[in-house]
Parts: structure tokens; C-alpha cells; sequence
């Protein structure tokens, strides 16, 4: 850290410190032997994020934690075995799989003699690497300087405080706390201009979905965890030459394609940002308004890649997402089981189907179980609307005016005082119109 550091870096300025090819050390802890496993495939997935942003994971270590030392997190055993490590393994930078205090964080910096990030700052550093539109962008830069708050102290250790010898012991504030309290109301200035712009560009995205509800053109979500081949799927359905990368994140930014189903239906389909596990509460808010592309679909494609050792944790990870998202009950669910000529496991594709209704084998990168995908789609737009006839009195027309917009008109007569309308509507609609419904 230089003495003259801007407001700028202290957004980035640590991120920017990991330059590809440094080698890195990866920390993660357990508490019981089931925990272990668990945290050396965490780790695997944490490596995977290294692989991403273009840091070598030369060692992973697994460590038994029994309670977190308040100063630095582990006990001082471990943090003298990670430093010698550190040492013969010229590491370069050292992540926690875990989050890890401010504090925490400065006071192994001074023994490690390194730069030590955890899994959040990892995240973020990847995602400001691979966003591309102006939407992920800025949610990038809400999530970094929420992040960079609590941490400003640490980065101005190297400016000292000064007391004053008057007769009461009076403290003043020295150079350091001054930048301090002054980047912190830079930071909250920045932060809330950042949330305004977020919710310009929220309101954008809505009039685009209202478009999209007005037009009555089907729309399907391809959510699934990251890395199960989503890009892959909407590049092998549309030709739409996304960016497919066997990586953690390779894409961050919503894809919307249109798409003409065998039975001449137009569709949307629409690429979302990948779920991924112990992902940060601060990083799900910031990505919320992408992750809602899921939840304003009509139906949901949840991909999900068999050949992955993890495939169910994975699974369930990605199920709780969109619970927290309130997606999960609220939309039809078709569950794509991707790679099959790549899955080991013949009880594992029965298992899933088991668990999950209405699900479909393919493979999106040979093209592979497309033809019973696409009839599954076909078979569920077929269920999202009704043909009904109604005869609403024209004292009720906000009924009728419901049915003109949220539905599609076939036909249309008055007769004495009420209105007769056949209509295809939603199923949201068929209970506000059911008391109208005649055979």
C-alpha cells in the first residue's frame, strides 16, 4: 500500500495484487471426519476458482479446528506450519476457504509475510475479471466497496497516530484515522449512488419483462449450478456464440435468445449467472436483480451435470438458491440431467429421476436427448394456458380489461348487457375469472 492510496483502490486495489500465475495455498477447516470431506471438496472447488482468475493452487491443506482463535483465526500451531509452508513452497498469496475478520486477516498478512484473501475476495475477484455488460459491472462494484468497509483500518496501519500531551490526555485523531473516516463517507456516497443506478437499470430490466409478458412469448430459465454446461445448452439450441469456458463463472452476464420449438412455437430462453456454494449473503443480494431472470420466467430449465463426483450436493445447493429466491414452488421445474454419455453411475440417473419430476436426459455439447427435451418444453407451455369462454357483465369490466391484457383474445361479442369472450389465458388468471366461466 502506497501513503497516497485513492478511494479507487481501495475497491480493487488488494484484487489487483493477485496477478495471474502466483502460486497460492489454500486453507480450508472441519470440525468432525464427515466435515473433512466436505472441506477437502470445498477446497477442490475453491482451487477451481484459482483456475479461474489464473492463480496456481500449488497446496491444499486441510486443517482441524476445534474453536477460532480470535486473533488469527487458527491456533498458533497451524498458522507457523501454513508459514513454513509458505516459505518451501514459495507461495505467493494465501486463501481461506472460509470469511475471515479484518482483523484476522492483518495480523496473518504480518507473520505470513503475504498477502492472505478468503473465498469472498476470491469470488470478487473473479467476477470482476469476467463481467462484461454494464448491470453486472456495477453490481460487481456494490459488492466490493461493501466488502472494502469494514477493512479501510487495515489499510492504513502504516500511518500512525498521534496523542497529545495536554493535561487531560486528550486524543487527537492522527493522518491514518482522518483518511479513514474520510474514505468511509466516499465509500457510503459510492455505494449509494451505485444502488441508484442498480435500480435505474432494475426498472430497464422490468420494462423489458413486461414486454416480454405483453408479447405472450413463453420464456425458460437455464439455471443450474456453475460450470454444468448452461452456455453450452442455449449455444447448441440458438447458435448464440456465448462464451463456453470450462471454468467457475466463465460467464456472469444474462444471455437472452429467442428460440422456435418443432411444433412452431416462438420461446425465450435466457442464460443466468451460475449458483455455487458458501457464496457470500452480501454477493447473492448484489446479484439478486440477475439471479430474478429465473424467477420471472415462465418455466425453469434447472441443468444439471451427472458426470460431476458432487452432482447432488451440487443439486441441492442449487435448489436452496432458488428457495431463498422463492422460484423453486412458484415455476414449473424441468430437470435437465447434462453429460449423460458422460456419467458413470447408472443408479445415479435413476436416483435423480426419483427426486425430481419431469426430468430429461442430454447432451448438450454432442446434442443428444434434444428431440425428448424439446417435446418436454412444448408439453409445458401446453399447460401454462387455457381456452376458456366467458361471459363477464359489463359492470364488471375490469374483469374483462384483465383478460384483454393478460390473455390472448380469440373472440369477442357483446350480447345485452354482458360481454362474451374466448380467450387463452394464463393459469394465474383462471381463478380471478372462474365465477365467468360458462361451457
Amino acid at each position: 500500500m502506497t501513503d497516497k492510496q485513492s478511494l479507487q483502490d481501495v475497491g480493487g486495489g488488494r484484487l489487483s495484487d493477485l496477478k495471474e500465475n502466483k502460486r497460492a495455498l489454500l486453507v480450508g477447516v472441519y470440525k468432525g471426519g464427515h466435515d473433512k470431506q466436505n472441506c477437502e471438496m470445498f477446497l477442490q472447488e475453491l482451487k477451481s476458482l484459482c483456475d479461474t482468475y489464473g492463480l496456481e493452487a500449488v497446496k491444499l491443506l486441510s486443517c482441524p479446528l476445534k474453536k477460532i482463535e480470535s486473533s488469527t483465526f487458527l491456533g498458533t500451531g497451524k498458522v507457523d506450519e501454513i508459514a513454513q509452508l509458505c516459505e518451501e513452497n514459495q507461495i505467493d498469496v494465501v486463501i481461506f476457504d472460509d470469511e475471515i475478520l479484518p482483523h484476522q486477516q492483518r495480523n496473518l498478512e504480518e507473520i505470513f509475510k503475504r498477502l492472505v484473501i478468503d473465498r469472498t475476495e476470491l469470488i470478487l475477484g473473479v467476477f470482476l475479471n469476467h463481467a462484461k455488460t454494464k448491470e453486472a459491472r456495477l453490481q460487481i462494484s456494490l459488492a466490493l466497496y461493501r466488502y472494502q468497509m469494514p477493512r479501510l483500518k487495515r489499510m492504513w496501519t502504516h500511518l500512525g497516530r498521534q496523542h497529545s500531551g495536554s493535561g487531560a490526555g486528550a486524543y487527537l485523531k492522527g493522518v491514518g484515522e482522518t483518511q479513514i473516516e474520510l474514505d468511509r463517507r466516499l465509500l457510503r456516497d459510492k455505494i449509494s449512488s451505485l444502488e441508484k443506478k442498480i435500480d435505474e437499470v432494475k426498472k430497464q430490466r422490468e420494462t423489458q419483462r413486461s414486454q416480454r409478458l405483453k408479447s405472450r412469448i413463453p420464456s425458460f430459465a437455464i439455471i443450474g449450478y456453475t460450470n454444468v454446461g448452461k452456455s453450452t445448452l442455449l449455444n447448441a439450441l440458438t447458435n448464440a456464440n456465448v462464451l463456453v469456458e470450462d471454468k467457475l463463472f466463465a460467464t456472469l452476464d444474462t444471455t437472452t435468445r429467442k428460440f422456435v420449438l418443432p411444433n412452431k412455437q416462438e420461446i425465450v430462453l435466457i442464460d443466468t449467472v451460475g449458483f455455487i456454494r458458501k457464496i457470500p449473503h452480501t454477493l447473492v443480494a448484489a446479484f439478486r436483480s440477475t439471479l430474478e431472470e429465473a424467477t420471472s420466467a415462465d418455466i425453469l430449465l434447472h441443468l444439471i451435470d451427472v458426470s460431476d463426483p458432487h452432482v447432488e450436493d451440487k443439486t441441492e445447493a442449487s435448489i436452496k438458491v432458488l428457495t431463498e429466491l422463492n422460484a423453486g414452488k412458484a415455476h414449473p421445474i424441468i430437470t435437465v440431467l447434462n453429460k449423460v454419455d458422460s456419467c458413470q453411475d447408472p443408479a445415479l440417473l435413476i436416483r435423480l429421476k426419483v427426486k425430481y419430476p419431469k426430468t430429461v436426459q442430454i447432451s448438450a455439447l454432442n446434442k443428444e436427448g434434444f428431440d425428448d427435451l424439446l417435446k418436454l418444453m412444448e408439453k409445458e407451455i401446453s399447460l401454462l394456458r387455457k381456452v376458456v369462454k366467458l361471459k363477464i357483465p359489463q359492470s364488471y369490466y375490469h374483469i374483462a380489461s384483465m383478460v384483454m391484457k393478460e390473455g390472448k383474445i380469440i373472440s369477442q361479442e357483446y350480447q345485452d348487457n354482458d360481454i362474451l369472450i374466448e380467450a387463452e389465458i394464463p393459469q394465474s388468471l383462471e381463478s380471478k375469472v372462474s365465477e365467468f366461466i360458462i361451457s
